[in-house]
């Protein structure tokens, strides 16, 4: 192949693209109005806000928390 025939090929390639993207654009614009929830694809993602952080004074009383209700449940398996 040589570098005219690649070119063309490219162009060729492109409004094959340039066409499929007027179509999705236009899929996009349309539709019914004001009826019923959009896609999901079609929404931004909602962002549930900042990570929740905890001191380390409350991980470690919830540690210690945990520690005894695995306690509890030991103990009360060991007679099972």
């Amino acid at each position: 192949m040589n570098v005219t025939q690649i070119i063309a090929q490219l162009r060729e390639e492109r409004a094959a693209l340039d066409q499929a993207i007027a179509v999705l654009e236009k899929i996009a614009r349309s539709g019914p109005r004001g009826r019923g929830r959009p896609p999901s694809w079609l929404t931004p993602g909602v962002n549930s806000g900042p990570k929740r952080v905890f001191s380390a004074a409350t991980r470690k009383r919830m540690a210690e928390a945990q520690r005894k209700r695995w306690a509890a449940y030991r103990k009360e398996n060991e007679n099972a």
